[in-house]
């Protein structure tokens, strides 16, 4: 859930809460209002009666209520608020009944609103106000509500207040979903940033922000984008030196392989060649002949270490010429089982030594992925030359081995992962994909950055 939306929908929770709780004041005081207009209208109906000519003159017992013609005419008995029911007389008299009239105009008030209305307020509690005459109590008036009254003047005042509530909380809504979405703007620049970031972008910074709350996390953004470029070109620098000391150390190797292993191996190929030679017995001879075949077995496979511990000398040779010897290489190891092909666009000559090793590393490296992860019948790597002053280099390799590319991306091998260091320490990009039938590894290379 995006930050406006949670925001908006707490701002609305917010004014559900302060609507209900205005409706319930209205409801109360609307209530109260009512019952205050009980209490006057008894008042005053006592009032009047206590001030009626002839009630001191004539007597308690004399008393006569006056006629209901009396009273409609009487303007505090008129009064009587509206929805006001008022009994009154004396205990040797029949009591009288007036209601003060409603409009009744309108819609009256819906069940669930007098369900309400009902649980919460008691509309039938009546007030009863004593008629005095010197001191003493001759008489009562009592005055209540009359229901349908009661909860029609409330729902009216409710729905109202509540439409001029809910109008003005809709609005409120609004106008702040518009200034907290103005005030979220600078979130887009700050996840841009960082999108910039992930995509490897580390010299990206972000602007200053006027909010203070997001100055800051832009201030600590930009200071982990120097943190990490910082780091980057710290781990590209200590990269390319690991991989020049693999260099220098597979050079060692091969000359030592080559100058105390192959010199053994060559000492018992002779020997065995003289014994063979030699031999009196035939088992002998076979025996001798035995070493010879292993002996040259092991020989094949010292040079196959040969060509991948020490590349050939690309300064004679050149980057294409190296490259086209490698996949005659793989024809002949393959046997007829898979067919190797390079296709080249472009000029390699000009591509400096130290880029092309690393091209020849990572063409040799594909091969190898291509060969180990799958049984293709075609393996095909192009290159294209990109630019010539500087510019680029760019190595597709395709195969129809029926491997997974999502497993070999994944996949934490050495073989991928040597790949994607040494491509981003020269500032590359590598992507693995599928082909028709198997995976394809595409490979950019700046000759910029690799050269050194």
């Amino acid at each position: 859930m995006s930050l406006l939306l949670s925001l908006t929908l707490r701002l609305i929770g917010v004014v559900l809460f302060c609507l209900v709780c205005a409706i319930g004041w209205i409801m109360q005081d609307t209530d109260q209002s009512m019952r205050l207009g009980v209490e006057a209208s008894a008042q005053r109906v006592a009032r009047q009666i206590e001030t009626r000519p002839g009630l001191g003159s004539a007597g308690i017992q004399a008393f006569q209520p006056p006629s209901l013609s009396d009273w409609q005419m009487d303007a505090a008995i008129a009064s009587i608020l509206p929805g006001v029911c008022v009994e009154f007389g004396i205990p040797s008299e029949v009591r009288r009944r007036l209601c003060g009239g409603w409009d009744g105009l309108g819609d009256t008030a819906p069940q669930w609103f007098g369900a309400v209305y009902d649980r919460v307020f008691d509309v039938g509690v009546p007030v009863v106000r004593p008629i005095m005459f010197r001191g003493r109590e001759v008489g009562t008036v009592i005055a209540s509500l009359d229901r349908v009254a009661a909860v029609t003047g409330a729902w009216r005042q409710v729905r109202v207040m509540a439409g001029m509530a809910v109008a003005i909380a809709l609005g409120m809504c609004l106008l702040a979903a518009l200034a907290v979405g103005h005030a979220l703007l600078p979130v887009q620049a700050i996840i841009a940033g960082l999108r910039r970031l992930e995509a490897g972008d580390h010299a990206s910074r972000l602007p200053a922000l006027r909010i203070t709350e997001f100055r800051r996390i832009a201030e600590a953004v930009n200071d982990l984008a120097d943190r990490l470029e910082r780091t980057t070109a710290e781990r590209t620098a200590l990269t390319r030196r690991l991989f020049q000391v693999q260099e220098d150390e597979r050079r060692a190797l091969a000359r030592e392989l080559h100058d105390e292993f192959g010199q053994c191996l060559t000492a018992v190929s002779a020997l065995a060649a003289s014994m063979e030679a030699g031999a009196e017995r035939p088992d002998i001879a076979a025996d001798a002949s035995a070493i010879s075949r292993i002996t040259a077995q092991m020989m094949a496979t010292l040079r196959g270490a040969f060509a991948r511990l020490r590349p050939p000398d690309l300064d004679e040779l050149g980057l294409e010429t190296s490259l086209r010897n490698m996949v005659a290489g793989w024809n002949t190891l393959r046997g007829g089982r898979a067919e190797f092909r390079m296709e080249v666009e472009g000029d390699l000559a000009s591509v400096p030594p130290g880029a092309a090793l690393n091209i020849y590393r990572i063409a040799q490296e594909c091969f190898t992925n291509a060969a180990r992860h799958g049984n293709p019948t075609r393996v095909v790597m192009r290159l294209t030359r990109e630019g010539q002053s500087g510019g680029s280099v760019g190595l597709v390799v395709d195969d129809n081995g029926g491997g997974d590319p999502d497993l070999v991306g994944a996949g934490s091998g050495f073989g991928i992962l040597g790949i994607r260091e040494r491509i981003g320490a020269l500032g590359g990009t590598l992507s693995i994909g599928r082909s028709a039938g198997g995976v394809r590894i595409a490979a950019l290379v700046p000759l910029a950055g690799a050269a050194s």
